[in-house]
């Protein structure tokens, strides 16, 4: 699939923010010049009640110079980061960084995670074992759009050897600022978390 351009993200973020937010977009309008930091809409779905959003990011060996990238990525959106390592391209295993980016999550000390390993499969296994936390992997826009809308994940994993940096950068984007959808979707996710339930006590 072939990246978006700077436009066509610019739009589709904006087209995201004024669903969250109950806007109306009017039929035809010009691309919107690009919107300064401070200038950002504040983002409404699911704020913590400090009004605080930090998301914490992990890597391994493999996903490190991508983790770089996407720390300067978040923090231009108005994100707190919590980066659990890995701090060098040493070899590691994936598994402690996915679970502690993880474990943030489930236990409320951060409001979504990002954790990046050479496919992001595996490290989205180890994230799921974790109770509360709905991990998801996503390779193109579609995926982490609709990962958040139908399955509200809090949790994201990337594979840096599948993606390039500015694809990884466009699905960041998109996963952070795209409200869940609730409705019919929250049936299942109640059905997710009977799953759950049934096996961690």
């Amino acid at each position: 699939m072939s990246e978006r351009s700077s436009d066509e993200i610019h739009q589709i973020v904006q087209r995201v923010l004024a669903q969250a937010m109950g806007l109306k977009q009017p039929e035809a309008a010009p691309v919107p010049a690009p919107v300064k930091p401070e200038s950002k809409p504040e983002l409404k779905p699911e704020q913590k009640p400090d009004g605080k959003q930090i998301v914490a990011i992990g890597a391994d060996h493999g996903g490190f110079d991508l983790k770089a990238i996407l720390k300067a990525e978040i923090a231009s959106l108005g994100f707190e980061l919590i980066d659990v390592g890995a701090h060098n391209k040493d070899a590691v295993d994936y598994p402690d960084f996915a679970h502690e980016v993880a474990r943030l999550v489930s236990t409320g000390n951060a409001w979504r995670g990002i954790m990046i390993d050479g496919a992001g499969i595996g490290s989205c296994i180890v994230a799921n074992k974790v109770p509360g936390v709905r991990a998801g992997m996503a390779y193109d826009f579609s995926s982490a759009s609709n990962s958040r809308e139908h399955n509200d994940t809090n949790v994201l994993t990337l594979g840096a050897g599948l993606i390039g940096a500015n694809l990884a950068k466009q699905i960041v984007n998109v996963w952070l600022l795209t409200a869940y959808a609730g409705g019919r979707h929250q049936r299942r996710i109640d059905k997710i978390t009977a799953v759950e339930k049934q096996y961690f006590k």
